[in-house]
């Protein structure tokens, strides 16, 4: 699904979102009985302007530790009121010692420095704080040189290939009520192995919240989307779902667009 000006903000934002997620858990390691997860991976997110806020996000679905800069107090303020990041300090000494806690439980969470961005990741450098992952487009920034030659790992975006869809739904009342239900027949779809994509279902409606009320995307097989939709229109229909459901199906070749109504009475 491109990204386009025209798009409302919350779909804008979580479409955002959901491709970074997808190139940043391609890094995570997993197993067959397991949700792949970045848990006790430091991301430097550089600075938190709307670019870095979407990457924070994602970072947080993923399970890892972020660290981000900014010296804009509305900045600092917005991103605290809509829970982008977790604690904002004023050191690089302070994200440390809160950084190093939750890299050793394998926790995700997002510091923020209030400070220049450049001085910040200056400071890393000369302090031999090496992350182990970059922001996508790092390999051109002359700023993260060093880190990438130590071996920090730039993250790297990718569209949809031929065996995927991304699924986009939305219930036009009531949404607080009907998406957990909507939620909930996505997560019975999922096949086993599509441990990114439960891992997404689960966290990014907690993480995203309010920045994206009223939107679900979901990154899966092709096989899966179709399921989805088919239980979908069969639960509408039978007045199990009694709101009006809307579903957009994007592939690389096109997007579809669907709208289930329950029976009227």
């Amino acid at each position: 699904m491109a990204i386009d000006s025209h798009q409302p903000a919350a779909l804008h934002l979580a479409l955002q979102v959901e491709r970074l997620y997808a190139a940043l858990i391609q890094s995570a390691a997993a197993n067959s009985n397991s949700e792949p997860s970045l848990g006790g991976k430091l991301l430097c997110a550089g600075e938190l302007g709307t670019e870095g806020r979407a990457l924070i996000v994602a970072s947080n679905i993923a399970g890892a530790a972020s660290l981000s800069a900014t010296d804009v107090q509305a900045a600092q303020k917005q991103a605290i009121k809509d829970g982008v990041i977790d604690f904002l300090v004023t050191s690089l000494d302070e994200a440390l010692r809160i950084l190093k806690n939750e890299i050793r439980k394998c926790e995700a969470v997002a510091v923020c420095v209030a400070g220049a961005p450049e001085a910040i990741e200056r400071e890393m450098l000369e302090r031999g704080v090496l992350p182990d992952l970059l922001p996508p487009g790092s390999d051109s920034a002359p700023q993260y040189a060093t880190f990438l030659i130590q071996g920090a790992r730039q993250i790297r975006l990718s569209n949809l290939d031929e065996n995927q869809t991304l699924l986009a739904w939305s219930a036009t009342a009531a949404p607080v009520k009907w998406l957990p239900k909507l939620d909930a027949v996505a997560l019975d779809c999922l096949h086993p192995e599509e441990t990114a994509a439960r891992r997404w279902l689960r966290l990014a409606p907690r993480y995203l919240g309010r920045q994206a009320q009223g939107q679900r995307l979901l990154r899966c097989t092709n096989e899966t989307a179709q399921k989805f939709l088919t239980q979908l229109r069969n639960q509408v229909e039978q007045g199990e779902i009694k709101v009006p459901v809307n579903i957009n199906l994007t592939t690389p070749a096109q997007t579809i667009q669907h709208q289930f109504s329950p029976p009227t009475r």
